[in-house]
Parts: structure tokens; C-alpha cells; sequence
């Protein structure tokens, strides 16, 4: 599939990976950043950079990609289309930190087009702390609406609140984290221009690394107990099987033949899982867990429901 617009996304999302990992190697100051470039036998390829070792940053990546194939007959199914052929480029982050007083972060802006014509941009932010700081917490959503308004195209309050029903685990009632922005199929029904789209994803993905260094600098030297590192641990396994059972861009990923290596760079380096584990009453993680729970329209953080 040759489309001039693709090859324009494919460079600006380049350049989205490169600024933003050097802005992150900068914050952090001791990342070991390691580079594989990759390519699809079916059309395509990569470019998956694993950070960790770092300061902040345990284990994390940022990565690029930009297939194109065949449309498989899982894959017609997943998305309802008889297309034969479709082609995909995205830029997509976690980044797992050391101590558990800094939160994990998600970013991830794509843009998929069909050879029936049929194109659509999807992404987001979101947040997950391991404690649920409530004015971190409005800060982070406060960042993402001001992205938003800067965009005739991006609807904060509703982008907000698909978030907030998409990163939701419902076999275990709660929340991923304390949510964000998601959006997708944005143009696919041919009510918004390709090029507003292209600058409201290029812009939210460049926030990225700004976003995350304001919400980790307070807390990556904060001190840390044996206690709250085992909690580190269960909400990391909470993490861990939201994006194996729910998440459909792991989903997408791995129906379509995608590289297994780069989908599963999500996952943290270690998590834990605990039999019916309860935390005390009234204690930090029972607090954080009460907030978690308050269902899929999830928490208002800025006063705008």
C-alpha cells in the first residue's frame, strides 16, 4: 500500500520516538537504552528501544512500528471488514519505575488505513499509580485537557471517559489506574480531517516525557519499605493481566502476526501475585484500592461531570 499521507505519519511518529526517548535518557540520567530494529516478512518493521537500568526507569520502552499485510480472517473478524489489505504505523510507551511512589505510564498514538479507503487515528495516555495521589492525580489530567483544548478534533471529556471504561479490569472491579485519555476510530467515519488528527496525536505523544518527569521527579528518591514493595509487586500482577485478558492493542498485536517482543515489552521486569490478598483497613494501599474500585465512570478529577 503506497499513500503519501502514510509515509508523512511514518516520519512524524519517527521523530515523536526519537525527541521523546532522548528527553526521557536526559531525565533520567542513568538509562541504559538498547536499540533493535526489526522487520515484517509480510511488509514492515520496527523500531523497539527497551529502556531500563535507570535512575526512574526500571524497565520500559518506546517503540515504533510500520506493518502493512494481508488482512487475516481473524483480523476481518476483530474488525468487521472484508479489506484484504491494511497498514498500520504507531508510536507506543510503558515505562515501569524503580520505586513505587512514582507511577507507570502508558502512551500510545496510531494511525491504521484499509485499502477500501477506510483510515482512523486511535491512541492515549494513561496513568497508573501504585499509590493514588490525589493531586498528582488532577495534575496529570489537567496536562492531558490542556493538549486536548489546544484541538478542534479532540473531545477531553469524552476521550476521558472512554478511558475510563477502557481501562477497566472487570473480573477483578478496578480500574487499571487513575485513567486518562483514549480515543479511537477518530476519522473513520469521514467527519474530521486527517491532517488536524495527525497534529493532535504528533502533539499529545510529544507531551509524553514532560508529562511523565512531572509526575516522577517529587518521588524517585522517596524512601521505600519491604511493605510497599510487595504492593509494587501485586499491582504490577493487576497490570500484567489487564493487558494479556482486556487490552486490545496486545490483542491486535498478536492476532495480526505482530512481533511478539515489542507487544510484550509491556510487562515489568517482576510482578506478584497473592491469594485473596486484603490490605489493612485504612491503610495507603486500602485507600488506593477504594479509589480503583468506584466502578467504570471512574473518578473526577477535574470537576467536569
Amino acid at each position: 500500500m503506497t499513500d503519501s499521507f502514510l509515509a508523512r505519519v511514518q516520519d512524524a511518529y519517527r521523530q515523536v520516538q526519537n525527541e521523546q526517548v532522548a528527553a526521557l535518557e536526559a531525565f533520567d540520567g542513568r538509562l541504559e537504552t538498547v536499540r533493535d530494529t526489526w522487520d515484517r516478512p509480510e511488509g514492515g518493521g520496527g523500531d523497539t528501544r527497551i529502556l531500563r537500568n535507570g535512575r526512574v526507569i526500571e524497565k520500559g520502552g518506546l517503540n515504533f512500528s510500520a506493518v502493512q499485510g494481508a488482512v487475516s480472517p481473524g483480523l476481518k473478524q476483530q474488525m468487521n471488514t472484508e479489506a484484504e489489505r491494511f497498514a498500520a504505523t504507531g508510536v507506543s510507551s510503558v515505562l515501569h519505575p524503580h520505586n513505587p511512589h512514582v507511577p507507570i505510564i502508558h502512551m500510545n498514538v496510531r494511525y491504521f488505513s484499509l485499502d477500501d479507503g477506510t483510515w482512523w487515528f486511535g491512541g492515549g495516555i494513561d496513568l497508573t499509580p501504585h499509590y493514588v495521589v490525589a493531586d498528582e492525580a488532577r495534575a496529570f489530567h489537567a496536562d492531558l485537557k490542556a493538549v486536548c483544548d489546544r484541538h478542534a478534533v479532540a473531545d477531553h471529556p469524552a476521550f476521558k471517559a472512554w478511558a475510563d471504561r477502557y481501562f477497566y479490569s472487570p473480573h477483578r472491579g478496578e480500574s487499571r489506574g487513575v485513567g486518562g485519555i483514549f480515543f479511537d476510530y477518530v476519522g473513520r467515519d469521514g467527519d474530521v480531517d486527517r491532517e488536524a488528527a495527525l497534529a493532535f496525536c504528533v502533539d499529545l505523544a510529544s507531551q509524553y516525557a514532560a508529562v511523565y518527569r512531572r509526575r516522577a521527579e517529587a518521588f524517585v528518591d522517596h524512601p521505600v519499605t519491604e511493605d510497599e514493595r510487595r504492593w509494587q509487586g501485586l499491582r504490577r500482577g493487576r497490570y500484567v493481566e489487564f493487558n494479556l485478558v482486556h487490552d486490545r492493542g496486545t490483542r491486535f498485536g498478536l492476532v495480526s502476526g505482530g512481533r511478539t517482543e515489542s507487544i510484550l515489552m509491556s510487562l515489568p521486569a517482576r510482578a506478584e501475585w497473592a491469594y485473596d490478598h486484603q490490605p489493612a483497613e485504612g491503610s495507603r494501599e486500602a485507600q488506593t484500592l477504594a479509589i480503583l474500585r468506584r466502578g467504570e465512570a471512574g473518578t473526577d478529577w477535574l470537576g467536569e461531570g
